[in-house]
């Protein structure tokens, strides 16, 4: 898939925990994990850029999202331990939970939403290697088909648009 198809993919994934957030009357953590998952969501295609790495290969897989996931928490503890003594505030969180939990959990979605795109070409994705080299693909459309990737960002945006509303309506209606 390329990038607008990747977006698409993204927000379509995201948008349930915008919407919740949004609910909840977390505006800004809504925002900036829509952002964060955005910004990452190409990062699995930085194999291109590395030698001796395959394009779909390690960086595709179940096992390096929970990596992009940990290493979000381990440099966002490692940030707030720091800096949270200097300025006076001990507890960081970002909407409901912790910004260590946020950070990890916008990492992981953003490599999940890259594979479930990726999912949907023939080429597919080995997402259980190393345990197996087995690729999975949904073989729905060639990565470059350009309807494809258009539809799903329409898509994306069309998705994020309904639960921004709906999570506005449950946020003023006070029910969540």
């Amino acid at each position: 898939m390329f990038r607008p198809g990747h977006y698409g993919v993204a927000l379509v994934l995201y948008a349930p925990v915008g919407g919740w957030l949004l609910a909840l009357g977390h505006l800004t953590a809504a925002v900036a994990g829509g952002a964060g998952v955005l910004w990452l969501t190409m990062l699995p295609d930085w194999d291109s850029r590395l030698p001796f790495v395959s394009h779909r290969g390690p960086t595709h897989t179940l096992p390096f999202a929970a990596l992009v996931g940990g290493v979000a928490w381990a440099v966002t503890t490692a940030v707030t331990a720091a800096i949270g003594p200097a300025i006076g505030v001990g507890d960081y969180a970002v909407g409901p939970v912790s910004v260590p939990t946020f950070a990890a959990g916008v990492g992981t979605l953003s490599v999940l939403a890259h594979l479930a795109a990726d999912l949907l070409t023939p080429m597919g994705v080995a997402v259980l290697w190393p345990v197996s080299s087995r690729r999975y693909t949904l073989s729905m459309t060639t990565a470059d088909n350009t309807v494809w990737n258009y539809a799903l960002f329409a898509l994306g945006i069309f998705t994020t648009a309904v639960t921004a509303y709906l999570g506005a309506k449950l946020l003023a209606a006070g029910t969540v």
